[in-house]
């Protein structure tokens, strides 16, 4: 009796099929633990206590990592258990997510901006709650909140209380800038807490785009602006902003765009002298095939270096946001550059 070959070959083939099929679950799971390891944060801000840095990102009571490095964060604690008492007063249709923080340090104290609001609507508030200290092991460490410093309305205000950003002018007077779509960016001068703004109120356009027809209105329009973050350097405030959309996936069209002034209320104008509060703004980064919708930054010296921190969608990861931090550096005229090379050569890490 002659002995088939086909189980043989079966065998062949049985193992040939296994070992691509664990050569793929294995470059499955590789990926998979990847991205699971990368933060997911957005509108990321930091700020450095000791030799820890801290960042903060939108999310149910605002998301706090904590770092040594820059690269390997540990998830740190919620700055709200629950939603501030007032949210649902301000904007009805408020879900729980806290957006756009900005998180500074003042005499002896931090204090941690956030946004309630409800999305496309300017019903909306900015709140500030304050801490001794960003260590949640420390018996110090408790976050106390001083409410609404600023809030709009809609058909009363043609402008939008999120994405608070807070800086000292060379005067050290305080300063808070916000905005998003309808009248543009503002600039209001805060009190000596930071809780209010200053007796009286000083207010600011600092940039726009497209605008709404004359007079308030509840509609946000097509200018597509928001996210303003001011970095003071040298004898300049470089106002960074956000144009484009957020939020949509593919089809987020986040970019970054950049003006300065001599005063921190402006004139804000591009390297082409362009105003932007009519429409200026000199291109700092845009996404490519492996990123989209690059935006809401924050911008910090740090040990003599200056740097971007934002986030992106990546495009491998079906869209999932991940936490950017790149290097600035200046040309001979003194604007902002990045190196679009560090989208894919920072990689965060998160660790338990």
């Amino acid at each position: 009796m002659v002995n088939s070959p086909l189980p043989h070959r079966f065998q062949q083939l049985c193992s040939h099929l296994f070992g691509k099929l664990a050569l793929l679950l294995g470059s499955l799971l590789i990926a998979s633990q990847s991205y699971s390891k990368q933060v997911d944060v957005h509108d990321p801000v930091m700020a450095r206590e000791g030799n820890t840095w801290y960042l903060f990102s939108t999310g149910p009571g605002i998301t706090i990592y904590s770092s040594s490095d820059k690269v390997n964060w540990r998830y740190s604690d919620r700055a709200f258990a629950a939603e501030p008492d007032w949210a649902k007063s301000v904007a009805p249709e408020f879900n729980g997510h806290l957006w756009a923080p900005d998180i500074i340090q003042h005499n002896g104290l931090f204090y941690l901006y956030y946004s309630v609001s409800a999305f496309g609507k300017n019903t909306s508030a900015i709140g500030v709650t304050v801490n001794k200290t960003l260590n949640p092991k420390s018996p110090d460490y408790r976050w106390e909140d001083k409410g609404i410093v600023i809030q709009s309305v809609p058909n009363r205000d043609n402008w939008n209380a999120i994405d608070a950003a807070v800086i000292f002018d060379e005067q050290g007077q305080p300063w808070m800038s916000f905005g998003s779509f309808w009248g543009g960016l503002k600039i209001v001068k805060l009190n000596s807490d930071l809780t209010r703004p200053a007796e009286p109120q000083e207010w600011h356009t600092i940039a726009r785009r497209d605008q709404v027809p004359a007079g308030t209105s509840s509609n946000a329009g097509p200018g597509e602006i928001e996210a303003p973050f001011i970095l003071r350097k040298g004898d300049y405030y470089y106002l960074f902003a956000s144009w484009g959309l957020c939020c949509k996936g593919a089809d987020s069209t986040y970019h970054l765009v950049v003006g300065r002034s001599k005063q921190v209320t402006g004139p804000y104008v591009d390297r082409a002298g362009r105003d932007m509060n009519e429409g200026g703004g000199s291109l700092l980064i845009t996404g490519n095939k492996n990123w989209v919708g690059l935006g809401h930054n924050s911008a910090y010296s740090w040990d003599g270096k200056e740097y971007l921190v934002l986030h992106a969608y990546e495009t491998a990861d079906k869209y999932l946001q991940k936490l950017k931090i790149m290097n600035i550096t200046w040309d001979k005229e003194g604007w902002p550059m990045v190196d679009t090379k560090e989208l894919d050569s920072y990689q965060s890490k998160r660790i338990k």
